[in-house]
């Protein structure tokens, strides 16, 4: 099969979110003037070592955010976010963070996602997560279509559970990691090998 993406594809579903997975899964953390907020977004990664920088892109939006959802708004009134990486027996309180709330309702209570505070910016993260990237921002990319957007923000802060770290390396959680895959499907990493690259 092959389309061209303005033409569709005439399918029953978009193929597109299917196509690049599995995709980790950014749980990002917000304050801003409306109170915290905890969204999970798929479209999320890595980007730089030194410094340290992360991304994730917001495709919607909510008729009370003018334009943008809760997560990009806030992160635009205060340059500050923070990523929570999701654990697999977590997948319930994730799922119910994503609900279509109104703008002043905590998903961290919402969710029943246990909230802490940031050490080095003024933003909540989730307390138990395996993983948590506290993030300055330093861009707000808008991108083609409407309503898109693509966040970057450097890592000033890392929280590392304690039984994630082992002998001085980062270990799989318990329950393994939660990934994206397309439609409705979502995995969980539990099993991981070593390879050594050319030159290593």
């Amino acid at each position: 099969m092959f389309y061209r993406p303005e033409d569709g594809h005439g399918l029953p579903h978009n193929p597109f979110g299917a196509l690049i997975a599995p995709r980790p899964i950014g749980w990002i953390s917000t304050r801003g003037s409306l109170g915290d907020n905890l969204a999970p977004y798929s479209f999320f990664n890595a980007v730089a070592y030194v410094p340290p920088q992360v991304m994730f892109a917001s495709t919607s939006a909510k008729p009370d955010r003018e334009g943008t959802k809760d997560s990009v708004a806030n992160i635009r009134e205060t340059g500050v976010f923070c990523v929570n990486i999701v654990e697999g027996d977590q997948i319930g309180v994730m799922n119910a963070s994503s609900a279509p709330a109104a703008a002043e309702v905590d998903e961290f209570a919402l969710s029943g996602a246990p909230k802490v505070e940031c050490e080095t910016i003024p933003c909540p993260r989730v307390g138990n997560a395996p993983f948590s990237l506290e993030c300055k921002l330093t861009q707000i990319v808008t991108l083609a279509g409407k309503s898109n957007f693509l966040v970057l923000g450097e890592v000033t802060g890392i929280h590392i559970r304690p039984d994630c770290l082992q002998e001085g390396r980062v270990m799989l959680p318990p329950s393994g990691l939660l990934t994206r895959l397309g439609y409705r499907d979502y995995a969980t990493v539990r099993e991981v090998f070593e390879l050594t690259r050319p030159g290593d």
